[in-house]
This record gives C-alpha cells, sequence and structure tokens, in this order.
C-alpha cells in the first residue's frame, strides 16, 4: 500500500467513541463532538474537514432511503498467504469485524437531488482504503452497471493505494477499473471523481484522476508517491502546500474545491448538466 503520508497535514486520530470533546486536529481548538458532528464533521472554528465514515458520507449525499447497496457478498481471499507482523487473513478480519462491511469501498445505486447515480464510497478505516482484487471488483462491475443501466457514476476515494499484501493483482485493479471507466466515456456517461484525505497511490493514480469532472474536499492530499519519498528522490525541498487539494487545483489537476456542506447541492447541479432530464407520463385525462 502507498504511503499516504501526511506531514504537513495533521493526523487525525479518532477521538474515543465516549468523549463529548474534541479537539481540532488543524486549530487545536476544543469544540462540542456534537457540534462538530452536527456541522458535517467540519470544524466550526477553522473549518478543517474531518474524515467521514462512509455511512455519514451516504447519508449526507443521497436522497433519503435512496441507497441501495451492491455486490455485498465478494469476499477476498489470502492468494500469496501474506504475513508481516500479523497474517492477512486476520488483518482483514479484524477490519471486516471493525467496520462491518467486507472490504475497503461501498457501492450501489442512489438518487441525488432525485436524479439517479451510481455512487461508490471509499472507506480509509478499512485497512487504509487499500485496493485490492476485491475493492477493484467492486469498482469495475459498478461502472459496468452503470453503463448497461445508463445511470451517472460518482466515486467519493480516500485511499493509501494499492493493497501490497495482495501484490500484483492488486496493481491489476488499476488498469481493470480504468477500463470499465473509459467504456463508459464511450458510452457517454458522466463520471464524476471527488478525492477525500488522503486519495494516494495507485487509487490516485488510476480512476480517481479518471473523472469527466474531479473534485476536491478542502486539504485533502493528493498524490502518487509520499513527500518523503518525492524529496529523497529528487533531493528538493517541496512547497509547503504540495498535494494539497489547493496546490493541484492552482496547477489544473483539479476542476474544483468543493466544502462539504456545498457537495450535496454540487453534485445535484452537476448532473443537472450534464444528464438528460427524467422522462415524464403523459398524466391522465
Amino acid at each position: 500500500m502507498a504511503d499516504p503520508e501526511t506531514a504537513q497535514r495533521p493526523a487525525q486520530a479518532p477521538p474515543p467513541a465516549d468523549d463529548i470533546w474534541l479537539k481540532c486536529a488543524a486549530c487545536k481548538e476544543i469544540a462540542f463532538r456534537k457540534e462538530v458532528e452536527r456541522n458535517l464533521n467540519v470544524c466550526p472554528k477553522c473549518g478543517f474537514h474531518h474524515r467521514l465514515t462512509v455511512s455519514r458520507r451516504i447519508a449526507i449525499t443521497a436522497d433519503r432511503g435512496s441507497w441501495r447497496e451492491l455486490f455485498t457478498g465478494l469476499a477476498g481471499g489470502d492468494p500469496l498467504e501474506f504475513v508481516d507482523s500479523k497474517p492477512y487473513r486476520q488483518r482483514i478480519a479484524e477490519a471486516v469485524a471493525r467496520s462491518g462491511r467486507n472490504d475497503a469501498v461501498a457501492v450501489g445505486t442512489a438518487k441525488i437531488e432525485n436524479r439517479p447515480v451510481a455512487l461508490a464510497v471509499m472507506d480509509f478505516d478499512f485497512m487504509g482504503g487499500s485496493m485490492g482484487v476485491v475493492v477493484g471488483e467492486k469498482l469495475a462491475r459498478l461502472f459496468e452497471l452503470a453503463t448497461r443501466r445508463g445511470l451517472p457514476v460518482i466515486v467519493f476515494s480516500a485511499s493509501g493505494g494499492a493493497r501490497m499484501q495482495e501484490g500484483a493483482l492488486s496493481l491489476m485493479q488499476m488498469a481493470k477499473v480504468s477500463a470499465a471507466v473509459a467504456r463508459l466515456r464511450d458510452a457517454r456517461l458522466p463520471y464524476i471523481s471527488v478525492m477525500c484525505d488522503p486519495t494516494t497511490g495507485g487509487v490516485a493514480a488510476s480512476f480517481a484522476m479518471l473523472g469527466d469532472l474531479n473534485l476536491a474536499e478542502p486539504g485533502a492530499l493528493i498524490g502518487f508517491a509520499g513527500r518523503r519519498v518525492i524529496e529523497q528522490t529528487t533531493n528538493q525541498l517541496l512547497p509547503d502546500d504540495f498535494q494539497r487539494a489547493e496546490f493541484l487545483l492552482a496547477h489544473g489537476m483539479l476542476d474544483a474545491i468543493v466544502a462539504r456542506h456545498q457537495m450535496r447541492f454540487t453534485l445535484g447541479r452537476l448532473l443537472a448538466m450534464l444528464t438528460r432530464p427524467r422522462s415524464r407520463r403523459p398524466r391522465k385525462k
């Protein structure tokens, strides 16, 4: 898995679930946890965007009751019988038990502002949102389903990159998902990529940057190799805001930075511009 170095961005260690206070990793101010949660996990004092769970992201993005999750039965194996400090099978089992999902992405269909979409949300809490065979397969199937049904696709990325425990099989997912994106584009269907903190490694180097529109949340870390690796390789110091969403926007790599409070509205407006209006049946006289 690629190293999503966060040297220039405050670490987002999750507070205990029963802690009523939350200390902002950016401005260091203390706020009521409930107040931050009501503010969509955005610091009310400095605007720092804390990470969201998958369920929370879906709840604030999709129309109520419209989400239908797909391909929940897919589960990965351990093709390399990989062992580091603990067996890979154990890591997967712990992540499944902790998250309640089978891997690092949830995919399905939903509506946003009453417009149907194919929607994917990556889960950074599941092994750093790393992309293995299951993640790649679920995303490829989602793009294929959208192509068949004539649906636009929206993907919220949050990942450290390809999953090293699955070796070359994880790297193959970059090409597989990118090919599915190309088929969607050939069908003249829109794909909106939303990059959250962090979007790095093989995910950033493949489908996350292939959107017809590439959006990002403020301050999101976006890039391939980590900052330290690049500095050691080039023997040069990088700007403080290097690989941040604002840096990428200034250098033409993003179409827009959208604050979380505006994300649903923005996606609704974009869908209205990029998709055909829903046909209405004539009223009976």
